[in-house]
C-alpha cells in the first residue's frame, strides 16, 4: 500500500511540474515594417520570392482586416501600442513628439542617461516616457528574468519602446558614427558581440555602390515612372531617382544616407542575426523575445510616396532579406521552434498631387499657417494675451495653458473659439474639444480613435480631422497620421510555433497583438493592455 501511495505522489508531482512548465516556443520575433500598408503584402507578389512575404502567407495565419484604433497614427505610438496592447490615453506615448510638463518632448528622450557606444545626443534615450509594460517586460517577469529580451532598429524609438523597461538591451543606429549604440539605461558598455558587429563597418559597404533597381526599371509595372512632381529630395538638390549615387552621397553626408536606402533594412536584419547569435536567443530553456523594426521603408516612403519605383524596389529587396532571415531562424533556432509576427506601425497616403492628377480630391493643410491664423483670431478677442496657441502637431492644437491660467481666461471658451474657426476651413471635416469628443456629432469610427489617442497630460486641446486625402505634408512625398484606411489598415501575419495556416477578414486591432502573443506564451498581458487575444 505504501508503494501505491508513493506512486500516486510521484505521478501528482510529475503532473504539477508539467503544468508549471507550459509549452512555449524557444523564440518569439516581432517584425514591424515602418509605413507598410496592408496592400503591400499583395501588390508586388509577382516579384516576391517563395521564402519571404509569400512564406508568411503560405505557412502562417493572416489577419486581413487589422486596424489601428487611435489617432494620430505615427511611428512611436504604433510601436508602443503593438507591444503594450494599449493606446496613447493609457501608455503615455502621445506622438513622436508631444507636450510633457509644458515642453515639447521627443518620445524617448532622457537626459538622465548617457550614450553607450557613441558620444553624441543619439544615445540620450530610454523608455521612461512610456507608462505601461510590454510583452517583453511581462515575459521577463513571468520567467523570473531568465528570458532574454532585445530590441533592434535603425530608429531609436523603434528599438526602445518595443523592448520595454526591463529589456536586456535595445540597440539603434547612430548616423554620426555609423554604428549601433545604446544608452546607460540598459548597460554601461556595449556587449562584445555588438562591438564585433560594429567593427565590420557594414554601412560603408552598403554605401560603396549605387542603388540601382534589382530588375530592369521599365519592368516595374506597379509604380509610376520617376516623377519629381510627386517626390521629395533625398538631400538638397538630390532627386530621389534611381540609380542613386550612394558613394557620392556618403562622401558628402556620411552614414546618415543609409537610412534613405533599402540597405538600412538589410543592415538591421544582419544586426538581428548578430543579436540571436550573441545572446543565444532561442538557445536556452526559456522563451526569448526579439523585437525588430525595419525603419527605412518609412524614410523612403516619406520621400517618394507609395507609387514610386523606389518603394517597389525597396519591398522586393526587403522580401529577399526576410527570406534570408527566416532561413537563418530555421538553421539557428530550428523550424517549428520559433514564432514570428509581422505588422506595421502605420501606413501611408498616396501623394496629394498624384491623386489630383487623377481627378481625386486631395490637398495640403499647413500647420504653421493654421497656428498663425488661430493666434491672430484669438488676439482679436484677447488682445493682451499674446499667442495662446503654442503648437499645431499630430493634427492637434496645443495651447499655452499656463498663460491661460495665469490670466484667468476661460480655457473651454478658447478651445471652442478655435473649434469654430477650424470648422470654417474647407479642408477640415471635423474639429472638436478633445475632452468632449464623446458627445460630438462625429462617426464612431473616428470618435473612438480620438478618445483612445487623447492623453490629458500630453495631447493638444483640440483635435483636427481633415477631409480624406488632405494632410499636413506639403505636396511632395507623403506622410501619415490620420484615421483613414490608408494610414490605419496594417498587415498582421503570424507564422511558426503554435500557428495554424489560414486567413481571416474578421476585424481586429493593433492592440490585439500583445494579448495574443501573451496568450500563446501563457503569461500575463501588459498592464495597460485593452486588446483581446484573436486566435
Amino acid at each position: 500500500m505504501n508503494k501505491f501511495f508513493k506512486l500516486i505522489f510521484v505521478l501528482c508531482a510529475f503532473c504539477g511540474i508539467t503544468q508549471a512548465q507550459p509549452a512555449r516556443p524557444k523564440l518569439v520575433v516581432g517584425l514591424v515594417v515602418d509605413q507598410m500598408r496592408w496592400d503591400y503584402l499583395y501588390r508586388y507578389q509577382d516579384r516576391y520570392c517563395e521564402g519571404g512575404f509569400k512564406r508568411l502567407l503560405n505557412e502562417g495565419f493572416s489577419y486581413e482586416n487589422c486596424r489601428i484604433p487611435y489617432i494620430p497614427s505615427v511611428t512611436a505610438i504604433g510601436h508602443t501600442s503593438i507591444y503594450t496592447g494599449s493606446v496613447p490615453s493609457l501608455h503615455g506615448i502621445a506622438g513622436n513628439n508631444f507636450m510633457k510638463d509644458g515642453k515639447k518632448t521627443y518620445c524617448t528622450e532622457d537626459n538622465s542617461v548617457k550614450p553607450v557606444g557613441s558620444n553624441g545626443k543619439a544615445g540620450l534615450e530610454s523608455p521612461r516616457n512610456m507608462w505601461c509594460t510590454t510583452i517583453g517586460d511581462e515575459l521577463r517577469i513571468a520567467t523570473n528574468d531568465r528570458s532574454k529580451v532585445i530590441g533592434v532598429a535603425i530608429k531609436d524609438r523603434a528599438a526602445i519602446l518595443p523592448a520595454g523597461h526591463h529589456a536586456n538591451g535595445a540597440y539603434w543606429y547612430d548616423p554620426e558614427v555609423g554604428k549601433f549604440i545604446t544608452s546607460s539605461f540598459y548597460m554601461d558598455k556595449l556587449p562584445a558581440w555588438v562591438s564585433n558587429f560594429n567593427r565590420q563597418n557594414l554601412p560603408k559597404k552598403y554605401l560603396s555602390e549605387k542603388w540601382n533597381t534589382l530588375y530592369p526599371i521599365d519592368t516595374y509595372k506597379q509604380s509610376t515612372a520617376d516623377d519629381t512632381n510627386y517626390e521629395r529630395e533625398v538631400k538638397p538638390g538630390v532627386k530621389p531617382v534611381l540609380p542613386l549615387d550612394l558613394p557620392a552621397l556618403y562622401k558628402k553626408y556620411g552614414y546618415d544616407i543609409l537610412r534613405s536606402t533599402p540597405f538600412g533594412n538589410s543592415y538591421t536584419l544582419e544586426m538581428a542575426k548578430a543579436a540571436i547569435a550573441g545572446e543565444n536567443l532561442g538557445g536556452g530553456n526559456e522563451t526569448d523575445f526579439l523585437a525588430v523594426s525595419c525603419s527605412c521603408t518609412d524614410v523612403i516612403g516619406h520621400q517618394v510616396g507609395p507609387n514610386a519605383v523606389e518603394i517597389e524596389d525597396t519591398y522586393i529587396r526587403l522580401d529577399k532579406d526576410f527570406a534570408d532571415f527566416f532561413n537563418y531562424l530555421d538553421q539557428k533556432v530550428g523550424k517549428g521552434n520559433y514564432t514570428v509576427f509581422l505588422s506595421a506601425d502605420h501606413g501611408g497616403m498616396n501623394n496629394a498631387q498624384f491623386l489630383l492628377d487623377r481627378r481625386i480630391p486631395a490637398g495640403d493643410w499647413n500647420t504653421k499657417t493654421a497656428q498663425k491664423d488661430l493666434n491672430e483670431m484669438l488676439k482679436a478677442k484677447y488682445p493682451s494675451a499674446g499667442n495662446l496657441v503654442t503648437w499645431v502637431s499630430n493634427y492637434q492644437v496645443f495651447f499655452d495653458t499656463q498663460k491661460i491660467d495665469s490670466l484667468s481666461l476661460d480655457y473651454n471658451a478658447i478651445k471652442q473659439e478655435v473649434v469654430n474657426r477650424l470648422k470654417k476651413d474647407k479642408r477640415v471635416q471635423y474639429a472638436c474639444d478633445m475632452e468632449k469628443a464623446s458627445i460630438e456629432s462625429i462617426p464612431e469610427e473616428i470618435k473612438y480613435r480620438i478618445i483612445n489617442g487623447y492623453n490629458r497630460e500630453r495631447s493638444g486641446g483640440v483635435q483636427v480631422i481633415l477631409k480624406p486625402a488632405y494632410y499636413s505634408n506639403g505636396m511632395k512625398g507623403t506622410t501619415h497620421g490620420a484615421w483613414n484606411g490608408y494610414d490605419t489598415h496594417i498587415p498582421l501575419v503570424f507564422m511558426g510555433w503554435g500557428i495554424q495556416h489560414g486567413a481571416s477578414t474578421k476585424p481586429c486591432y493593433m492592440t490585439d497583438i500583445a494579448p495574443t502573443v501573451c496568450a500563446l506564451l501563457h503569461i500575463q498581458a501588459p498592464n495597460g493592455c485593452i486588446g483581446t487575444p484573436i486566435f
